[in-house]
């Protein structure tokens, strides 16, 4: 009995290099590169540009407005509001719109992702720039990005 107590632990601490082996593979794709390279793109990108010019200018508006309407008369205050209202619906407009343009280039990406990620053995597809921007990841190899695998496959 005592010789299977000392045993069993050797054993389990044995398996476990093979646990934590996997065969899962991860890459990276830029998927705003693929989306400016890609043809049918063009109506996207420029709505994209043209909402967020108008909606910085309407913020800097806003901005203006918040400073008159802290000082106190209410007809400032009643623009203040008219113009937070106007700025959410040209907002939620231009969602909309947006949202409506980037879906079959969303589409054509996707499958795109899924083939080269099949074909090269990648279980788990990454958007690099969001990646990135929530620090998921803290390094990447080279290797693993499949951007221009995409971009041929998306052409």
């Amino acid at each position: 009995m005592n010789r299977f107590l000392i045993l069993a632990p050797l054993a389990l601490l044995a398996t476990v290099p093979h646990a934590q082996q996997s065969k899962n593979r991860v890459g990276v794709v830029n998927v705003q590169n693929v989306i400016k390279n890609m043809s049918g793109s063009k109506t996207y990108l420029d709505l994209n540009t043209k909402s967020s010019a108008d909606l910085k200018a309407r913020q800097a508006t806003l901005q203006t407005l918040a400073t008159k309407a802290a000082r106190g008369t209410a007809a400032d205050k009643a623009a203040l509001t008219k113009a937070q209202q106007d700025y959410a619906k040209v907002r939620d407009g231009y969602v909309k719109q947006i949202e409506t343009a980037f879906k079959p280039l969303a589409t054509k990406v996707n499958t795109a992702v899924a083939k080269v990620a099949k074909t090269n053995g990648y279980s788990i597809v990454l958007d690099a720039n969001v990646a990135n921007a929530t620090n998921l990841i803290v390094h990447a190899n080279t290797a693993v990005d499949l951007t221009q695998a995409v971009l041929k496959e998306v052409k």
